[in-house]
């Protein structure tokens, strides 16, 4: 597995990580027991991959748990990074005396004494500022040694560089994948800057699995896409396919597209089993031509910049 800087924070990460949101998450990602979900970190560990990330609100706090265990006498060949600001009961509370609670709670399920990423799990804009009380908070516990680097989840440039901006982040994890490219530029800021770049939801939601289409039917979290929606992200598939060729990949298409940005450093697909994995890991292994690449970005600009869809 290849390794990259997680900005200038000193820490190297498998350029492909790890998302945690399915593990005891079955809610939203259907039934997996304790034992596959540890043997799945396992696995993913020995493929070289020492990225994580969780929240305390993934499977009510079990990821958390799960990650712990699987973690037991390994800590110190993995980087962990987690949030802060949704909760265990779904509830989202920003207040600063909650955020150190639940730092407090998100270190005992890991059963570690310190995370190496935290991030505000998309808090509202008016908290991205140097100056917030939240910002007063996660710069407090890095004082204290309980992270090591810090930063907020979003999902849009706007949001980056307004961290960017007015912040001493050092860390972003951002929405990123074909379908939703406009933090781009902001990106690029970013590494500039030296703060690392975390893209979260690589793959769309699983449309870019290309197990979806045009007359694909959903229920539970999925439900929030309307049929005009799934439609447009049918055919936007589609059109994905026709410029990969049959023969690719798109799982790993998609992937090596997002890792062909330099200022990436870690892309954390979710895998509810060995072969996801297997898929994941592999994009790793690989790259897309030129050429490829940038049909992809003018496939975004011609047929989904300026009209947004419904995440």
């Amino acid at each position: 597995m290849k390794k990259r800087n997680l900005g200038s924070t000193g820490i190297q990460v498998s350029e492909i990580g790890f998302g945690a949101w399915q593990l005891g998450n079955q809610k939203d990602w259907g039934k997996m027991t304790d034992d596959e979900a540890i043997y799945l970190v396992e696995k993913a560990m020995d493929s070289g991959c020492n990225f994580f990330d969780t929240a305390p609100n993934y499977g009510s706090g079990k990821s958390e748990e799960l990650l712990g265990k699987a973690f037991e006498g390994k800590r110190d060949q993995v980087v962990i990074s987690s949030k802060c600001g949704h909760h265990p009961d779904d509830e989202q509370n920003f207040d600063p005396d909650q955020l150190v609670l639940s730092v407090e709670d998100s270190l005992r399920r890991l059963n570690t004494e310190y995370l190496d990423s935290l991030l505000l799990h998309n808090p509202p804009f008016s908290s991205l500022d140097g100056n917030s009380p939240q910002f007063e908070v996660l710069n407090n516990l890095k004082r204290q040694g309980k992270i090591r680097a810090f930063g907020a989840s979003v999902d849009t440039g706007e949001e980056m560089y307004e961290l960017l901006n007015k912040t001493d982040s050092q860390i972003i994890e951002v929405m990123f994948n074909l379908f939703h490219q406009e933090p781009a530029a902001a990106m690029k800021s970013a590494q500039n800057q030296g703060v690392g770049v975390i893209v979260k939801v690589p793959l769309d939601s699983g449309w870019l699995t290309g197990k979806y289409d045009g007359q694909s039917t959903f229920s539970g979290i999925r439900s929030r896409w309307s049929e005009d929606e799934i439609q447009r992200r049918g055919k936007l598939v589609e059109k994905v396919r026709r410029i990969l060729g049959n023969d690719s990949s798109m799982v790993q298409s998609a992937l090596r597209y997002i890792l062909s940005y330099s200022e990436v450093s870690t892309i954390i697909p979710g895998a509810r089993n060995i072969q996801q994995l297997n898929q994941n890991i592999s994009a790793s292994e690989g790259s897309l031509s030129t050429n490829t690449i940038q049909e992809l970005k003018d496939m975004w600009e011609e047929e989904i910049k300026g009209s947004r869809l419904t995440w």
